[in-house]
């Protein structure tokens, strides 16, 4: 039966079909072709084309697996690296991601049988840490050996290492400041002055001007001084009578505050020089007094 043309109701209704994911056993992946039922598949499988690329890969089996398997493994990495990074994901969870693709490299055709027999392969060839999951998973991650990571790795080394060392020199600065302060504490109650104890019925005595007693060193030398004052007292001449006593008597009189008195002085002069301000006489008031000044001559030509 011929194809469907491009456009017609058939061609877009084969196209919805063909639509997501199919059944895994009804792909040829030889020729890159799904297949919607098994007798698609069968009529696949004995089409000219589908029997000529299968004499290819009968020549040399191992090397075409051999492809299969580095490109399925080149893609599943790359596709982990861009988005997981280096975060533990579940294995299955991440294989449901891969094979949403439809172009994607079928492990069937890889030299892998099960997911778990590819994931447990990356853990023995270093690419990826694989770990038994929580929930009975095999839990996946990958190992970024890149030398710009390595560099990335050994800086965040050295930067952890010196955060470490300051921190320690931290911790050794204040315990030295706390061994200071409990010293300096410690000199600090030694000075005050302590409290008298004394237990019960015992009595306490305070003696006030007692004399030490005198070493008999001390005693042997005070006695030799007396015997060299006496001899000097028989050896000096008669006593010179001694000079009659002046009394002396001074008054001292208090000094004048010489700055007070410039200071009275400027005052007095500042008023004699200052004249005296009268207040200007207002409009009633000097007709009042010449009101005044009229009556006055009126009373003295009535006197007259």
């Amino acid at each position: 039966m011929p194809r469907a043309e491009v456009g017609t109701t058939k061609h877009l209704a084969n196209k919805m079909k063909a639509k997501g994911l199919q059944r895994l056993r009804w792909y040829c992946q030889v020729c890159e072709r799904q297949m919607r039922d098994e007798n698609g598949f069968k009529c696949h499988t004995s089409s000219e084309s589908h029997i000529r690329q299968m004499l290819l890969v009968g020549e040399d089996p191992k090397k075409f697996i051999e492809q299969y398997s580095a490109q399925f493994k080149r893609d599943f990495l790359t596709l982990l690296r861009t988005s997981h990074g280096e975060k533990k994901i579940d294995a299955n969870r991440f294989y449901q991601e891969y094979i949403a693709n439809k172009e994607h490299v079928h492990m069937n055709s890889t030299k892998w049988v099960t997911l778990s027999e590819f994931t447990k392969h990356l853990g023995r060839e270093g690419i990826c840490r694989v770990e038994e999951g929580e929930k009975g998973g095999l839990m996946i991650q990958w190992i970024d050996n890149s030398p710009d990571a390595l560099k990335r790795q050994e800086f965040l080394k050295k930067k952890e290492r010196m955060e470490r060392g300051d921190e320690i020199r931290e911790r050794r600065a204040i315990e030295e400041m706390v061994e200071r302060a409990e010293a300096q504490r410690k000199l600090q109650e030694d000075d005050r002055p302590k409290e008298l104890v004394r237990e019960e019925g015992e009595k306490v005595v305070l003696e006030f001007g007692k004399k030490r007693e005198a070493s008999p060193k001390a005693e042997a030398e005070k006695s030799d001084e007396a015997k060299a004052g006496e001899e000097e007292k028989d050896a000096a001449p008669a006593s010179v009578p001694a000079p009659a006593k002046v009394a002396m008597k001074m008054e001292v009189k208090p000094k004048k505050n010489v700055f007070a008195s410039m200071g009275k002085k400027d005052k007095e002069k500042d008023k004699e020089k200052k004249p005296e301000l009268k207040r200007p006489m207002s409009e009633a008031e000097r007709i009042m007094k010449e009101e005044m000044e009229r009556n006055k001559l009126k009373n003295r030509q009535r006197v007259a």
